[in-house]
């Protein structure tokens, strides 16, 4: 059975971009380093381009999964909901802590921390997934076992 990945709007529009940039942009300009390599000569040891080639690869390796993303994901719009799924924002409290956190709950492509976007897939956002505003839950970490409060869901 395949996982779902979920993604939202900006996120689609952010992997539509870096696509045309990639097709575009980046594939001229490799070919194009390319072709001032070969013209260097003896392309067995070639430094220019032997990285042109790896650099094409490594381009060509990012569209392919781009366009599989694409192809493959949920476009989730950010909701209000009374549990949390995937485009929520949560606020939960650990226990001993004084303050709260809140975070955005987002498919594995889009977490980032600094941004306090956690991916469904994560510790915290696995054990929180599903539950309703009050209910506490139980995660294993490094330091120990950890309970977080479920204060508010938007």
């Amino acid at each position: 059975m395949e996982e779902i990945n979920y993604i939202t709007e900006e996120k689609k529009h952010a992997l539509q971009e870096e696509l045309k940039h990639l097709k575009t942009t980046k594939r001229k300009d490799i070919l194009e380093a390319l072709d001032a390599a070969k013209a260097l000569g003896d392309l067995s040891e070639n430094a220019e381009y032997h990285q042109a080639r790896e650099d094409q690869g490594k381009t060509e390796d990012r569209i392919n999964q781009i366009e599989y993303m694409l192809q493959s994901s949920v476009v989730v719009k950010k909701h209000q909901s009374s549990k949390v799924e995937i485009g929520t924002t949560v606020t939960v409290k650990k226990d001993g802590s004084k303050e709260s956190a809140t975070y955005s709950i987002v498919g594995a492509e889009e977490a980032d921390m600094s941004q306090n976007k956690i991916s469904n897939k994560s510790p915290l956002g696995e054990a929180i997934f599903g539950k309703k505003k009050g209910d506490v839950v139980s995660i294993n970490t490094p330091k120990g076992l950890a309970k977080y409060t479920l204060i508010d869901i938007q």
